[in-house]
């Protein structure tokens, strides 16, 4: 069985080399193992506590998204979304509220730092916390656990937000008696680079010292490189590697022989200015190829819309049936389960079987054969064209009951899906406005249409 492991990526700000290296790049590097289910997600609900200037939390949802789309984050293998296109995730946030204890959340770091500096500087202890801010914890608690993920990689700042999902993980199973949830494990990323900026300092814009990853091409990488802070010692004269944030930089995009190659030289006399001009083409011989992979992107926003919202239904398979239990959990269940009391027991043991996907055919008023294709709940999946010949519908219905759901053309066509068999539409889907419900509802038929085969072996 894969371990689930899951990560967020705040969309506030321009991707940076301190965030390829301290976190893209060995995130990419852990979704190609074949034994992780990676998780990946915009994490724009997020932003929101922090940022309230729309066209930059919208720009960055898209610089993000190419960026680890570029560096080689395959959606194929590891499922990427927007958190903002899993509504399943604020309905969980609520649940999850409704058992959280306040006292856990009193004791949140954040909030009790913003409140720390309003009574330092005299001020309202509450003066700026949002209700956003002081909800944090039970966001992330459900961004986590709507997907049962084994593992959550953070930094040590991180490590109480993950204790605080179990907590409330907890509680929940305890009140409602079961094991609703997985409790996540934290992954400590130990080994994850941390750069240091222009001026020495961790590189972060907060301090206004990043260098962009691929924001101004190769020229802003080299103004910016070309800034940092060195000591003054002049050409010919050793340099120390020990405190160097350059070689600190190199290092991180640099092997082992290379870096001992540029430490040799710095400590052989090699000029500070000299020294950045190899740092930029150690640095721009890895970052180009990306770039050129991100602009392209970048140019087609349409292909990263199609990506984002095919990992949100791949998300959302798993999240739906999940919340659908935890709503019977809770008590908001459909009326129509409320009458079973007067059921025979062998009629309810025959009803708690699943049908599987049927076919049910009839004649219109004017004389033509048509069908539907009904799902495994009675949810109508597909109605079919209309055929003058019985003999017609009923090869069409043959035909579709041996295709299976990963050979079957199936395009979106407005706000609906058409299943198309030779290039023709034969049979049409359900109106779904929504593009996430809309791709969720193609899982959904192609997964039908598999069982449809399944049962023909």
């Amino acid at each position: 069985m894969r371990t689930r492991v899951l990560t967020g990526i705040t969309t506030t700000g321009t991707p940076h080399l301190g965030n390829f290296a301290g976190a893209i790049r060995p995130a990419i590097q852990a979704s190609k193992d074949p034994n992780v289910d990676a998780f990946y997600f915009m994490a724009d609900y997020h932003a929101l506590i922090k940022a309230d200037d729309a066209a930059r939390v919208a720009a960055s949802r898209m610089m993000i998204t190419g960026t680890w789309l570029a560096g080689g984050l395959d959606p194929n293998t590891a499922t990427i979304y927007r958190q903002s296109d899993i509504p399943e995730v604020p309905e969980l946030m609520w649940l999850l509220t409704c058992v959280t204890a306040k006292g856990l959340l009193n004791r949140a770091h954040a909030y009790k730092a913003a409140v720390d500096r309003n009574v330092e500087q005299q001020e309202d202890p509450d003066a700026g916390v949002t209700a956003g801010l002081y909800m944090y914890p039970v966001l992330m608690a459900a961004d986590i656990l709507a997907f049962n993920a084994n593992k959550v990689p953070v930094g040590r700042d991180q490590i109480q937000h993950i204790e605080m999902a179990r907590d409330i993980a907890q509680r929940f199973n305890h009140v409602y008696g079961g094991e609703y949830f997985v409790l996540p494990e934290v992954q400590i990323e130990e080994q994850v680079a941390t750069l240091p900026g222009l001026d020495g300092r961790k590189m972060s814009k907060s301090y206004d010292n990043t260098i962009p990853l691929f924001e101004g091409g190769p020229k802003a990488l080299r103004e910016q490189i070309m800034k940092i802070v060195t000591d003054s010692r002049a050409p010919g004269e050793p340099k120390d590697t020990n405190d160097s944030a350059l070689f600190t930089i190199f290092q991180a995009f640099a092997s082992p022989a290379e870096s001992a190659a540029f430490a040799d030289a710095l400590h052989g006399g090699l000029g500070w200015g000299e020294a950045k001009q190899v740092l930029f083409e150690r640095i721009e011989a890895e970052v180009a190829p990306m770039r050129e992979r991100y602009d392209a992107l970048m140019a087609r926003p349409d292909d990263m819309e199609d990506i984002l919202l095919a990992g949100a239904a791949k998300a959302r398979a798993i999240a739906v049936p999940l919340l659908e239990t935890l709503r019977e959990a809770v008590g908001l269940r459909s009326f129509r389960n409320s009458a079973k009391v007067a059921v025979e027991p062998a009629a309810a043991a025959s009803a708690s079987k699943a049908r599987p996907p049927r076919f049910a055919s009839f004649r219109e008023d004017d004389g033509s054969f048509r069908f539907r294709l009904l799902g495994a709940d009675g949810e109508e999946l597909l109605l079919s064209a209309a055929f003058a010949d019985p003999k017609a519908a009923g090869k069409l219905r043959q035909t579709l009951s041996t295709v299976g759901g990963a050979a079957a053309v199936i395009e979106s066509q407005g706000d609906h899906v058409a299943l198309l068999v030779d290039g023709d539409v034969v049979a049409n889907g359900a109106s779904y406005p929504d593009e996430v419900a809309r791709a969720a509802f193609v899982l959904r038929l192609r997964t039908a249409l598999d069982a449809l085969a399944a049962a023909q072996d």
